[in-house]
């Protein structure tokens, strides 16, 4: 039988990032371990910083949601929208470089941040309606569902494309990715009924 390894500061560490796959500065502290030995663990390479406050293992292969995760790490109270959360729930081909947030229209914005942002600014971000949680590589990440994020792709189709959106739609409703009454639902909240209710038809 093989030897435990012993428990020291570095395997705990590596441990709870290999755990989590991006781990925060005040997580690892709240295990116990100070920023003078997250710094010395970046200078000797066992550990990367992504981003501020962020750390994973040196070297490891980032999933597809990874920058995602970056950016919730930098914006937590930001809802991951748009293209984005259409890459997250795997509708249209869309692939984009940036990553799409939702935020206040008074709510701070990252500065500098280590991936590209696209901030969409709403006064009512309707927090309640059509948001889900989910952890992507250890971080909690807050998404618009995919109903919510079809409809938001016509709100914001002068943006992204009237394509995109109807592209969003068709493969919502072929894939059985969402309801029909949710969506109606949640096109009622962003008054877009009129503005969907043509392309719904032609899609049923």
């Amino acid at each position: 039988m093989n030897a435990r390894a012993p428990d020291t500061a570095r395997n705990r560490v590596l441990r709870l990032v290999k755990r989590q796959g991006i781990a925060r500065a005040r997580d690892l502290q709240a295990a116990g371990v100070p920023n003078a030995t997250l710094r010395r663990f970046v200078e000797e390479g066992a550990l990367e910083q992504p981003a501020r406050g962020q750390y994973r293992l040196a070297g490891a292969a980032p999933t597809a949601g990874h920058t995602i995760a970056v950016a919730a790490g930098i914006a937590p109270q930001a809802i991951v929208c748009l293209l984005s959360a259409l890459r997250l729930h795997d509708l249209g081909t869309q692939t984009p470089r940036e990553v799409w947030l939702l935020i206040g229209a008074k709510a701070w914005a990252p500065v500098s941040p280590a991936v590209t942002l696209r901030l969409i600014r709403s006064r009512n971000l309707h927090e309640e309606v059509g948001v889900e949680t989910r952890t992507i590589e250890g971080v909690k990440v807050r998404v618009t569902s995919p109903e919510r994020t079809v409809v938001e792709c016509f709100k914001h189709r002068n943006a992204i494309g009237l394509d995109v959106a109807i592209e969003a739609l068709r493969d919502l409703i072929k894939r059985r990715r969402g309801r029909t009454d949710e969506l109606w639902r949640i096109a009622k909240v962003f008054r877009m009924q009129n503005v969907m209710r043509p392309y719904l038809e032609a899609s049923a």
